[in-house]
């Protein structure tokens, strides 16, 4: 392929290769050229351009396929257009020879087909650069068209279409020519030609005015005509050709208008035009005379769907605004369209009709207006309907009878009813909340109006009045309970109406069935309502004769709606309902033969009726309510289901009694019954099978049926991909819903409303605007081919064969169209059972009924309906697959190649290669592995028959499922079937769209068979590679947009596995191109291939189209809508515009990937784009309410103005249409957005930080900080939560509550001491109060109760005043939480206000908390201390503004009392709704404070999300009033105080303390991993408020039991929760849970002491493990909390764990610095240890002591490392600590444990001296802490060491060491520490040391005369030594002074310089001299004679020591006055430990 990549073609290289690779090899040479042409230096094409010229026109006439010959003319055009342009006329010429040539030959073609795209490419590029010649060449083509066959005739009309375009206005002389050929051939008989045509006349009509001006009729009914008969590719091109003539007719094109004077159209004109194709179809004016007289045919389909394409069309191109101004003219016309009689000549043809009119209405109106503009419409809807109304009410009223053609009119009102309300409904749901002004206006009336359509006699628009109170409720659930309340009222009034029973009913179960979709629900009372008007209507109905259908048919249609709101509310009307059930059927037998023997006619049919719905109650209730469903509940459901049973063999006999008008009657309640059975399990009436089955094949086998009515279930039980071979089954379109007419079975998308009302409440399915149930014939028949596939698997197989044997006899039996329809519905029936048992994994039966079946399927494969033989060869792999057999599958298998290698004949020959291709599908790659040869080979020949395109196509798209399903194996078929499907796509024309189809199918197979090894270099991949790629370009050049998503997908694929490989310059752009699409397939494929692409290189995405956008601007032919907002505002402008969900969806992942990699980067751009969006809302009085702090108007008006105009001058060129404002939908997405690029913002602090960011700014001007934007973010968050639409509202709320949590600390660095946000305060006060007035729906009010608690604990407020405007919000929504239950009128349901009112505590629990936070820390402060008089001024200024301490309580407190009260009923709730469900019985009856019983399950939820905060709340109310004492006092206007009142103060605390306890401890057990870490936080948070608290201290220490499940929980917590705050947490929890237990302990002690004063000895022990000393898992306290600590500590040091140490694989590891955190949960575990022996006996003690003091040293071996400034780590002074409390607690005073006791102190220090050493594997350890703990030891513990020389000799080592060591400190240190041992009061422990170790300092001191100090610290260390011998000096005894000042004085004065020397001398020396001589004078006074003795015996000491004395007396004169400046010397040490352990 490399080969191909030169200017010129490589001809050697095209010599080389074989024949079949030499198209492809040209194809990639003219690919090139085509790319490179455009690029390249004109000098080197001009160099080479004969010779590129001789060699294209060379290729010419080598027959090159379609896709080469269009690059081919391309690449010559552009050739041209850049070179020189001497021989273009010669090559035009030879061009037009060859058209004239008489060569007809199939060879030739070819040849001549790239002649005539030659001739269209040079004047498409060129135009009038040809000058003169065109008249010439356009008669050539003219003539040429005369003769062509189809595939020229196509070509040359494109042909003809591009010389046009390129003319433009110059070939005026040609147009009539033009015309006058194209009109014949558009009634081609070809589809492709006629598609060519219209395309050729849309481009004519550009330029031709007569075409809209005289021709205008003619040009209308040709197009009418070609409708007839048409596919949906002309539909859509002559619908557009139509559309277009007729706008342009309406508002001509300038250009045009100024050359010739034209008479324009009038609008009255135009539609009058378009509907006469709607009504009287293709047969013009003229004939349809003498028809219209004899009331003859009707329109044919496919005009009536043409036309109704073309209206859309026509209304599109005029544009939204004309729309806007013409829209009631417009609705008159298409209501009075379906009007008419012609339109609605039967029942169906009026559906198909109205189905015609609604979608002209939503296409148009949906699409092209905006929210304002909608609203418009629905008041001139409103007004048709109000209108038309009154028209029947005058008729209906009308007792003489004058008005005879009235009852007509009626009739045909139903349908303008039916298509306006049906708009109106979808108007009002598609704008959802944002409707409101279009319902609450009461100039518009519009529940007025739809309400009394609900009197109309006719039950179609009945139905549709009631759809659209649905559809009002749905969008505005506020309108849901009053609706229901009218309604209701309304029928109990007007109970004597047939239509109000039947009309308010209908609308009632309208509503009951739209609840589901409105969160908050509905009342629970309406239940009850609703059931008491049922079950009246159904009483009633006997009384009246008049009336008994009607209330009948009411009745059990409201129970069936009723059943849809769920289990919790009919759980208690269900023994009223089985009861109604039983009664509405005959009990026996008996009873049903006498029925039989009575009654009329009517009688029959109420009862029918009645049975029927009842039934399909049932049906609703079973469907709905599926936990109901008991064994019991189904047995008793049995009982008159058996009961329709055995009825239905009786009805033919009743129906031959009393008339056939009871045949409906008896359908519908065969309907109901396969209904329900299929919903219910079929081991339930499986005694019923017999008489079941005879039914339902009597059914669909049509046996009592005359009509040919056939299944619609076909489609979707037939493979989705199948859908290309089923033809005229169309693949989903954005016309699905009218095409649906089109489709072959009976009554297809004939759906409509009143063929079962029950479907007014069922849920729509998904993806259609309103349900359409088909009509009964064809329900029935669905409903008992489905319940043939429930059943069929548990029949016996006996039965299965006499089935299937009736089945072909069936087939036998029927003739003609019959036998067709017979057939459709046993296959449909078949497929249905074959799908059953593969669902039940059942088998197919023994090899008579495989027989049986099998003959059936291969009868069908030869069909020559397509659609059987696809149902047909699908039921063949489903049999393959139920049956599984190896030897079945192989002669099913064979006996296909078998028939494929001899038939000839297209049927058999696409059936059979289908039913390979679906064997393979069903069996997978492994069970058809053997068969795969043969069947690829046979599949790949039949697909090169080219004599037949649907052979091809259906063996290719067989092809493609094998290659699908082989996986793997089909490895190695890729090379051969690649090559294959290339030469197809080069050679197969166009025209057959499904070839090319089935060729990309199989392509992306391929594909995703080769996979990751695409990436490879090897020779074999490279090809396959380009292969591939060559197929996707030519599969994107194709003109199909089926074909180009099919590209699409596979470049997609390709690059999913190659991403390298595919060139994202080259098709980013064709994407978007694409996203512009009319074709919905083509939009979907390339939107996702774009979500793919944005999930790896958005960045890359973006910027391709932001390239194209600028290109597009340039090049006027790409129509593209990307403006500066690039790529992401197409997107988000699609938005608008699709429908489609899958679509949607998709869009929003691609530009949430888009945003997550861009948008931190590009952040501006980002949120301008949010901003652009939320900006557009319906109405501007959110824009004014924000510029709160701008006085001035005019810049008001100036932002309304930007806002407004900001979306419709997106690009106002004539062109572009302006775009619609963002709809709702949109601005929630933006919303969200927006929330999101605030969280992208959270990694990088500079976002946060104003400071940072405007210091980044300065650095980088191109760089983005989120905090600039700030006022944007606000703005944002302002707009949304201000909006109509509700979930706009909550979107904008959340965004705001992240604003405020995300900015609340940023500081605002001009104004210290302030934060950002304050400056916001009057925009977050202005979104948040309209969420608290009274009509606010709860989420919202929840949701802003939220916000409101974050903003006023976010600290941003200090002014009370300005916090003022918030806390009146909350307080506010307080009083409606006091109102109690059932205060006001509701309009939602019960847990609505359950959720409002619990937020409402929340939110307040959460101010307090933050309050107390507040109280605590101000309180904690010390006061300030005071101050001298010069700085107080300043300080005052500065404290004005500080918030007073209690400020925050202050707002609180006065509503604390009630709180406190509310809060505790709401934790008491909380805590049985936490109860398991066994326990259920013991809920209170009348449910709890804030919930009713019937709303229990969704309460919990509400309550599982609120409880936390409030425990907390709640803990710190009851630990700040001492649990609520005095509040007796305060509440006795309460009434619950009354039965409080009876209680005991202590047990109501008692209560308290439970219920605290339970709800934590319940939560802390097994807190889910869902719950917010916040709640555990919250939780722990709150019991040690409690346990802070005396009351609760005694309380829980007093059970013991308690204590222990409170720490065994928290344990349990630890391991399941990482985060350290919550570890931290449980140890101050833990603590405190010791304290209560230890204060317990020494109050007992107390008490025993007293009673025992006088009998010391016989005490017994208390505390754990008594005289034992055996401690209990599970009871006792200290060995969970042993647990718990150990646990904490093995998890930060896993060294401590012995058994790690001992495991083989453990490497020993140097102790190193804990993070922070872990340092202080170390360190409070290790003091909480220390503590534990304290609680138990002296027994108990000895128990743990060894573990504790192992963990405590082991923490302290582990832990103490030396830092950089000498610092004691926490958990070192912790260890330290902990040693000191345990060697001097009491235990060591008890006798009996003495020998223990010394054993375990010894045993201690011994392993502190153990690891006191650095050594190599420690280089680092500190030895200053392991010096103060062997320290503490000596001191603490001298008695159990005294004469232990072991351990006495290993002391000394570590002092000895420690005087030796390198490092000051530490020698500084020592001698700290070995001062307190030498002055230890035990002289017997300080006199050895003292001996070993004083000679060592003396020596050390001595040193130094000889090396001075170098450093502040080496001169402290020399300091404290000196210390250490003064006070040796004065421990001595009186005769020794003399000896000990001698050792002390010489050294002493060593260390004073002489006087010259001194003021030489460095600072630190000088420092030794001044100490040294102060030591000097200080020490004579105190041992005077000593002192003269030791000085006089050395006279050279006295000189040194006289002369620093004068020098010192001299210099003091000097310095008198700066007599501070000397060196103050302290007697005190000037190490201090941080913490004094001594």
């Amino acid at each position: 392929m490399e080969l191909a990549h030169s200017l010129l073609l490589n001809e050697d290289a095209l010599a080389q290769i074989t024949e079949a690779k030499r198209p492809v090899f040209i194809f990639e040479w003219l690919r090139f050229l085509d790319k490179v042409l455009v690029a390249a230096n004109k000098v080197d094409v001009k160099e080479k351009q004969k010779k590129l010229v001789e060699q294209l026109t060379g290729l010419i006439s080598s027959a090159p396929g379609p896709p080469t010959r269009k690059l081919l003319a391309k690449n010559l055009a552009t050739l041209y257009s850049i070179g020189d342009t001497f021989t273009v006329f010669q090559t035009l010429d030879k061009c037009n020879e060859i058209i004239k040539s008489k060569d007809d030959t199939p060879a030739y073609l070819p040849t001549k087909l790239a002649a005539v795209a030659c001739v269209g490419a040079f004047y498409d590029k060129m135009g009038r650069m040809l000058g003169s010649s065109f008249p010439d060449t356009i008669n050539n083509l003219l003539k040429a068209v005369k003769s062509a066959e189809s595939q020229g005739r196509g070509e040359i009309l494109l042909s003809l279409q591009k010389v046009l375009c390129g003319l433009g206005g110059a070939a005026a002389s040609c147009h009539r020519d033009i015309y006058k050929n194209a009109r014949s051939l558009l009634t081609d008989r070809s589809m492709a030609v006629r598609c060519a045509v219209a395309k050729c006349l849309l481009e004519l009509q550009n330029e031709a005015v007569f075409m809209w001006t005289t021709e205008l009729e003619n040009v209308a009914t040709l197009c009418f005509k070609a409708l007839e008969g048409s596919n949906y590719g002309v539909r859509v091109a002559v619908a557009k050709l139509l559309g277009t003539v007729m706008a342009t007719a309406l508002m001509p094109k300038q250009a045009a208008v100024m050359r010739q004077n034209v008479k324009r159209a009038t609008l009255e004109e135009v539609l009058e035009l378009m509907a006469t194709g709607f009504l009287r179809g293709g047969s013009g004016f003229l004939k349809s005379g003498g028809e219209m007289l004899k009331g003859g045919g009707s329109v044919s389909r496919e005009v009536r769907v043409g036309v109704t394409q073309a209206y859309v069309v026509f209304v599109t191109t005029l544009g939204g605004q004309w729309l806007e101004r013409n829209f009631a003219t417009f609705l008159s016309h298409v209501l009075d369209l379906v009007s008419h009689p012609r339109a609605t000549q039967t029942h169906v043809e009026a559906v198909y009709s109205r189905r015609c009119v609604s979608f002209m209405l939503r296409a148009t109106l949906g699409g092209l207006l905006g929210e304002k503009a909608q609203i418009a419409a629905g008041k001139e809807i409103c007004q048709a309907i109000s209108k038309q109304m009154r028209a029947v009410e005058a008729v209906v009223n009308d007792i003489s009878g004058e008005n005879k053609a009235g009852a007509a009119d009626v009739s045909a009102s139903q349908h303008v009813m039916v298509c306006a309300l049906k708009e109106l409904g979808s108007l009002v749901q598609s704008l959802s909340a944002t409707a409101s002004p279009l319902i609450q206006e009461p100039s518009i009336g519009l529940l007025e109006t739809v309400t009394s359509v609900l009197l109309h006699p006719s039950m179609a628009a009945r139905l549709a009045a009631a759809w659209c109170l649905r559809c009002v409720a749905v969008a505005l659930p506020y309108q849901l309970t009053p609706l229901l309340d009218r309604c209701a009222e309304r029928i109990n009034n007007l109970k004597s109406s047939p239509e109000a029973v039947s009309g308010y009913s209908f609308a009632m179960a309208a509503l009951l069935g739209g609840v589901h979709q409105c969160p908050l629900g509905i009342p629970h009372s309406k239940g009850k309502l609703v059931v008491s008007i049922a079950e009246d209507l159904l009483r009633t109905a006997a009384q009246n004769s008049r009336l008994s259908l009607q209330r009948t048919q009411a009745g059990w249609l409201l129970l069936g709606a009723l059943m849809t709101l769920g289990p919790s509310l009919v759980r208690y009307h269900l023994p009223k309902m089985l009861l109604l059930w039983r009664n509405v059927f005959p009990r026996s037998q008996k009873e049903l033969e006498a029925e039989k023997a009575r009654g009329d006619s009517f009688t029959w049919q109420v009862t029918l009726e009645g049975r029927a719905g009842a039934l399909c109650a049932m049906r609703s209730f079973v469907a709905h309510c599926p936990e109901l469903l008991t064994e019991d509940v189904i047995r008793r459901l049995m009982t008159p289901i058996e009961c329709a049973m055995t009825m239905m063999s009786q009805v033919p006999a009743i129906i031959k009694v009393h008339g056939a008008h009871l045949k409906a009657s008896a359908a519908m309640v065969r309907l109901r019954l396969y209904d329900i059975l299929a919903l219910l399990p079929p081991k339930t009436y499986e005694g019923s099978f017999n008489a079941l089955l005879r039914e339902l094949v009597a059914e669909f086998t049509l046996t009592d049926n005359s009509a040919n009515t056939t299944t619609s279930l076909l489609r979707s039980l037939c493979h989705y991909d199948d859908s290309v071979l089923m033809g005229s089954w169309l693949q989903e379109t954005d016309h699905k819903c009218i095409e649906d007419q089109l489709q072959p079975n009976s009554a297809s998308g004939s759906g409509a409303l009143e063929h079962d009302p029950s479907s007014i409440y069922l849920r729509v399915p998904v993806g259609e605007a309103i349900p359409g149930p088909l009509p009964l014939g064809v329900s029935v028949i669905d409903a008992s081919v489905a319940l043939f596939g429930v059943v069929f698997p548990h029949v016996s197989f006996k039965h299965r064969l006499q089935m299937l044997d009736h089945f072909a006899e069936c087939i036998k039996q029927a003739k003609g169209v019959r036998q067709q329809a017979v057939q459709l519905n046993i296959f449909t029936a078949v497929l249905s059972a074959l799908k059953g048992l593969a669902e039940n994994k059942s088998t197919l039966g023994p090899e008579e009924v495989r027989k049986s079946a099998l003959a059936l399927v291969m009868g069908a494969l030869d069909n020559p309906n397509p659609i059987l033989r696809c149902a047909a060869g699908e039921a063949l792999g489903r049999m393959a697959q139920v049956v599984g057999e190896a030897t079945f599958i192989a002669r099913m298998a064979q006996t296909s190649f078998d028939k494929l290698k001899s038939a000839r004949d297209v049927v058999s020959r696409t059936g059979h290669s289908l039913a390979l291709g679906c064997l393979h599908r069903y069996v997978g790659g492994i069970g058809s592995g053997q068969h795969l040869k043969t069947s690829v080979s046979i599949l790949l020949a039949l697909a090169q028959d080219g004599s037949s395109h649907e052979v091809q196509t259906w063996a290719l798209h067989s092809l493609a499922l094998i290659v699908d399903s082989s996986g793997p194996m089909y490895r190695g078929y890729v090379e051969p079937t690649l090559s294959l499907v290339l030469t197809l796509l080069l050679t197969v024309p166009p025209s057959h769209t499904e070839v090319h189809q089935c060729l990309g199918r199989c392509l992306g197979a391929l594909i995703t068979t080769v996979g990751p090894e695409l990436q490879g270099n090897g020779a074999t991949i490279s090809t396959i590679r380009s292969s591939c790629l060559v197929g996707c370009a030519i599969m994107q050049d194709h003109s199909d947009s089926l074909v180009q998503a099919a590209a699409i997908s596979c470049l997609q694929q390709l690059h999913m596995f190659a991403p390298r490989h595919v060139n994202l310059s080259s098709l980013v752009p064709c994407l978007c191109v694409h996203l512009c699409s009319s074709h919905l397939l083509l939009r979907r494929a390339a939107v996702a291939c774009l979500r793919q692409l944005a999930q790896r290189e958005a960045a890359e995405v973006c910027e391709y189209a932001m390239s194209l956008a600028k290109r597009a601007g340039d090049n006027t032919t790409i129509n593209l809508n990307i403006t500066e907002t690039g790529l992401e505002g197409v997107l988000f402008g699609m938005l608008d515009r699709e429908t489609d969900r899958k679509l949607c969806s998709d869009i929003h992942d691609t530009l949430g990937h888009m945003l997550s990699s861009l948008a931190v980067e590009k952040l501006s751009h980002w949120l301008k784009l949010c901003k652009d969006v939320l900006a557009a809302t319906t109405d501007v009085a959110a824009v004014v309410v924000f510029e709160v702090e701008k006085d001035e108007e005019d810049s008001e008006k100036k932002d309304e103005m930007d806002d407004d105009t900001m979306f419709t001058g997106l690009g106002d060129d004539d062109k572009s249409k302006p775009s619609v404002a963002p709809r709702w939908v949109t601005r929630v997405f933006a919303a969200d957005c927006l929330c999101r690029i605030i969280l992208l913002c959270e990694n990088d602090k500079a976002h946060f930080d104003l400071a940072a960011a405007r210091s980044a700014q300065a650095k980088n001007p191109k760089g983005d900080q989120l905090v600039l934007h700030l006022s944007d973010l606000i703005r944002m968050a302002f707009m949304a939560a201000t909006d109509h639409s509700h979930q706009l509202r909550m979107a904008g709320l959340q965004a705001l509550e992240d604003i405020i949590k995300k900015f609340a600390s940023v500081p605002e660095p001009e104004f210290p001491g302030h934060v950002i946000l304050e400056q916001y305060q009057a925009n977050v006060g202005a979104a948040l109060r309209p969420a608290f007035s009274p009509d606010t729906p709860s989420d919202i009010t929840a949701k802003a109760c939220q916000v409101c608690s974050t903003w006023i604990g976010s600290g941003v407020v200090s002014d009370l005043n300005d916090l003022r405007r918030v806390h009146t919000l909350l307080v506010s929504s307080l009083d409606k939480v006091q109102a109690g239950k059932g205060s006001s009128s509701q309009l939602y349901s019960e847990s609505a206000t359950t959720m409002e009112k619990l937020a409402v505590l929340k939110a307040w629990a959460e101010v307090y908390v933050v309050a107390m936070k507040i109280k605590k820390e101000a309180q904690s402060k010390p006061s300030k201390p005071v101050r001298t008089a010069d700085d107080d001024e300043d300080e005052e200024d500065l404290g004005a503004n500080v918030l007073p301490p209690d400020s925050l309580i202050t707002l609180v407190q006065p509503e604390l009392p009630s709180l406190s009260r509310l809060w505790l009923a709401m934790l008491r709730d909380y805590a049985l709704l936490t109860l398991p469900a066994e326990f259920s019985s013991q809920l209170p009856p009348d449910g709890g404070a804030f919930y009713t019983p019937e709303t229990i399950d969704t309460a919990r939820l509400h309550y599982r999300s609120s409880w936390a905060p409030v425990l907390h709340a709640v803990a710190l109310w009851l630990s700040s009033t001492g649990f609520g004492a005095g509040e007796e006092e305060l509440a006795p206007a309460v009434p619950q105080a009354a039965s409080s009142t009876t209680k005991t103060f202590e047990e109501s605390v008692k209560d308290r303390m439970h219920l605290m306890l339970g709800v934590s401890i319940e939560f802390l057990c097994f807190p889910r991993p869902e719950e917010p870490i916040e709640h555990v936080m919250s939780c722990l948070l709150a019991l040690f408020t409690l346990l802070e608290s005396p009351c609760f201290k005694i309380h829980i220490a007093e059970d013991q039991l308690l204590a222990v499940e409170l720490l065994n929980v928290l344990h349990r917590l630890l391991l399941t929760r990482d985060p350290p705050a919550v570890q931290l947490q449980v140890t101050a929890v833990v603590q405190e849970t010791i304290r209560a237990a230890q204060n317990h302990l020494q109050r007992q002690k107390a008490s025993n002491g007293k009673e025992e004063e006088g009998e010391k000895d016989s005490q017994p022990s208390v505390g754990e493990g008594g005289d034992t000393g055996e401690l209990v898992p599970g009871k006792s306290l200290v060995f969970a909390a042993m647990e718990l600590l150990v646990f904490v500590l093995v998890r930060h040091l896993p060294q401590l764990n012995a058994r790690v140490k001992e495991s083989p694989s453990h490497v020993p590891h140097r102790p190193q610095r804990l993070p922070e955190e872990s340092a202080r949960l170390v360190a409070n575990t290790v003091s909480i240890l220390a503590e534990l022996p304290s609680l138990c006996s002296p027994a108990g003690s000895m128990t743990i002591l060894p573990t504790v003091l192992f963990l405590i040293t082991g923490v302290l071996r582990e832990t103490a490392v030396k830092t950089a400034d000498n610092s004691v780590p926490v958990t070192v002074s912790a260890a330290l600590q902990g040693i000191k409390t345990i060697i001097t607690s009491p235990l060591a005073r008890v006798e009996s444990m003495q020998t223990q006791w010394t054993g375990l102190v010894r045993s201690s220090l011994a392993s502190v001296l153990e690891h006191s050493q650095p050594d190599e594997s420690r280089p680092d350890m500190d030895e200053v802490s392991m010096l103060t703990a062997i320290t503490l030891f000596l001191l603490s513990a001298s008695n159990e060491l005294v004469g232990v020389t072991v351990l006495q000799k290993g002391c000394m080592d570590r002092f000895r060491n420690a005087l030796k060591s390198s490092d000051p400190w530490v020698q500084a240190r020592c001698y700290q520490l070995l001062l307190s041992v030498f002055q230890h009061s035990s002289r017997a422990l300080s006199t050895p040391y003292i001996h070993a170790l004083a000679p060592l300092m003396v020596e050390k001191l001595k040193a130094v005369e000889r090396s001075r100090p170098g450093t502040a610290a080496e001169l402290q260390a020399v300091q404290e030594g000196i210390r250490v011998l003064e006070n040796l000096v004065g421990m001595g005894e009186e005769q020794n002074r003399v000896q000990l000042l001698a050792l002390l004085v010489p050294t002493l004065v060593s260390y004073l310089l002489d006087e010259n020397a001194i003021s030489s001398a460095p600072q630190v020396s000088k420092g030794l001299h001044d100490f040294a001589l102060q030591n000097l004078m200080r020490i004579g006074p105190l041992y005077p004679a000593a002192f003269k003795i030791v000085i006089g015996a050395a006279p050279e000491l006295k000189i040194r020591l006289e002369s620093a004395i004068l020098a010192n007396q001299a210099s003091n004169r000097a310095k008198a006055a700066a007599r501070q400046a000397q060196p103050t010397v302290q007697a005190a040490p000037t190490i201090k430990l941080k913490t004094s352990f001594f």
